[in-house]
C-alpha cells in the first residue's frame, strides 16, 4: 500500500494525474517545503477580542501552523475559567485545522512575596494539569517572563533561583515544562543572566522562550544571543522594537529594524526547526485602531517571505 501511494503521488507531481491529485500534490509540496524549517505561529495574546474558535480559524486561514494560548485574565482561555473540556474542544479544533499548540502564556514573577509566590505555584499546578490533559503525549510548555528590575539583579537573583526551584518542583509533579523569557525591564534582561538562572535552577523541565526584541534594545547581537540560548530554547517569540532599554516601543514584525532573512538564515545554520511565534505587544494591541486579523496577516507575510528567502 505504501509503495502504491508513493507511486500515485509521484505520478501526480509529474503532471500525469489531474484534478484532485494536483491539489494534493500542491499540499504535499508545501509540506515538504516547510518540513525542514521553523513553523510559523501566532500568539492569541494578540487576539483577545476573538473567540478561541474564530482566532484559530483565522490563523489557519492565514497560513500559521500553531498558536499560543494566553491563560491571562480577560482572555477566553483565562485560567480562572478555562476548563479541561474547553481545552480538549480547542485542541480538537486545532487538529482538524492541522495546527499545533506548543505553548501557553502564564506570566508570573520570581520576585513575588509569599502570598503571590503561593498563587504562582497554584497557577503552575492548574495550568500544568490542563496542559497534560488536553495534550497528554506532548503538553504545551508554560511560558513566562520573570519580574524584578535590571538594576536589582545582584540583590534579587538568589531569591529568584529559590522561587524558580519551587516552581520546577510543581512542574515536575505536573509533568509539564516551563520556558522562561528575558525582558528588557526585568531583572533577567540579558542572555547571560537568563543562562545563569537556568543553570542555577538545574531542572530538566526548564527551558528558554527566546525573544530577541528585548536584547535588540540593548544592542546585543542576534547571533550572539542565539549562540548562548538556542540549545535550551523551546520556542521563539518574534516582534520588533525601536528605542533604547530605557525608552522603547514594541512593533509588529517588519515594522522595525530586525532583518528576518538574516534571522531565519541563522536559525537554518543552527538547525532550529521549532516554533517561531508572533507575539503582539500590549503596546500595539491596546491602540484603538488595532485589528487582530489584519495584523496577523501582515506579520505572516513578512515572516513567510523571509523564511522562503533564507531556506531557498
Amino acid at each position: 500500500m505504501t509503495r502504491r501511494r508513493e507511486f500515485l503521488v509521484s505520478m501526480a507531481c509529474s503532471g500525469l494525474m489531474v484534478g484532485q491529485a494536483k491539489s494534493s500534490c500542491y499540499a504535499i509540496d508545501e509540506a515538504r517545503k516547510n518540513a525542514d524549517r521553523p513553523s510559523l505561529g501566532f500568539s492569541l495574546y494578540g487576539m483577545k477580542s476573538l473567540s478561541l474558535q474564530d482566532a484559530a480559524r483565522a490563523c489557519a486561514d492565514i497560513g500559521y501552523t500553531h498558536v499560543e494560548l494566553s491563560l491571562l485574565e480577560g482572555y477566553p482561555s483565562a485560567l480562572s475559567t478555562f476548563t479541561v473540556d474547553a481545552g480538549r474542544d480547542f485542541t480538537a479544533q486545532l487538529a482538524k485545522l492541522e495546527m499545533k499548540l506548543p505553548c501557553m502564556m502564564v506570566q508570573l514573577s520570581l520576585t513575588a512575596d509569599s502570598k503571590s509566590h503561593a498563587n504562582n505555584m497554584e497557577t503552575i499546578r492548574k495550568a500544568g494539569a490542563i496542559a497534560r490533559e488536553i495534550s497528554p503525549g506532548n503538553p504545551p510548555v508554560l511560558e513566562t517572563v520573570l519580574g524584578g528590575s535590571p538594576d536589582k539583579w545582584e540583590s534579587q537573583k538568589n531569591g529568584m533561583v529559590e522561587q524558580l526551584k519551587e516552581w520546577m518542583s510543581i512542574a515536575e509533579a505536573a509533568q509539564v515544562d516551563i520556558a522562561i523569557k528575558a525582558h528588557v525591564r526585568s531583572a533577567v534582561n540579558t542572555p547571560e543572566r537568563l543562562l545563569w538562572l537556568l543553570e542555577s535552577a538545574n531542572s530538566k523541565r526548564l527551558y528558554v522562550a527566546f525573544d530577541y526584541s528585548h536584547f535588540e534594545l540593548q544592542n546585543i547581537g542576534l547571533r550572539e544571543s542565539l549562540s548562548l540560548l538556542l540549545d535550551k530554547t523551546r520556542f521563539i517569540h518574534v516582534k520588533d522594537s525601536v528605542g533604547t532599554a530605557s525608552k522603547f516601543e514594541f512593533l509588529l514584525p517588519g515594522e522595525g529594524k530586525t532583518d528576518y532573512v538574516d534571522y531565519f538564515s541563522i536559525l537554518k545554520a543552527m538547525d532550529y526547526q521549532g516554533p517561531v511565534c508572533v507575539e503582539v505587544s500590549g503596546q500595539v494591541f491596546n491602540k484603538p485602531d488595532y485589528q487582530a486579523i489584519p495584523a496577523a496577516q501582515a506579520c505572516f507575510a513578512v515572516l513567510q517571505s523571509a523564511s522562503d528567502k533564507a531556506f531557498s
